[in-house]
């Protein structure tokens, strides 16, 4: 069973039915369904007799969340699986489980700038450092809320691929 919460409100509990049927439980009630996707990227989707078209403007993976727009409502959809359920009981939560990743350069380039400082704390998403590599800036954006335990680099030096840029914690 798989629980969906929309909006940060409303509850469902999904139980498939059976495999190859169609339908689903919904909070105990039968429900019939089925999805295609369209040549736009959207679906077409067709739930027991109502015919809508979703889009998918995003989807987080960490957080289990995707983000629909159906007609003009948009609708952020927060996913609980039951192995999500055992861990919260038990007082754990996948997100804090997770080891935060150092930064290390995915290919060789160099340095242009470091945007944070030891001891920063960072949100997810927030830039840390610019690499100018094969003529292209990229910029590394922090991939969880973390503090900044260390810079290995410095600016206007070359790094190798693999090489830790930034260490977390």
């Amino acid at each position: 069973m798989i629980k969906a919460t929309v909006n940060g409100a409303q509850s469902f509990e999904i139980t498939p039915a059976g495999p190859g049927t169609g339908n689903v439980e919904c909070n105990g009630k039968q429900v019939n369904w089925s999805a295609e996707a369209l040549p736009s990227g959207d679906f077409s989707i067709l739930m027991d007799g109502k015919s809508l078209v979703a889009q998918v403007v995003k989807i987080d993976r960490d957080t289990k969340t995707v983000s629909l727009q159906i007609g003009q409502a948009l609708y952020e959809v927060a996913l609980e699986e039951p192995m999500d359920r055992l861990l919260a009981s038990m007082g754990i939560s996948e997100a804090a489980s997770r080891k935060i990743n150092d930064i290390k350069a995915p290919m060789p380039g160099m340095v242009l700038k470091v945007l944070v400082s030891p001891g920063q704390a960072i949100q997810k998403g927030e830039p840390v450092l610019i690499l100018e590599a094969m003529k292209m800036e990229n910029v590394f954006k922090a991939a969880a809320d973390a503090v900044v335990k260390e810079i290995k680099v410095s600016e206007r030096t070359a790094v190798e691929k693999g090489e830790v840029l930034i260490v977390l914690e």
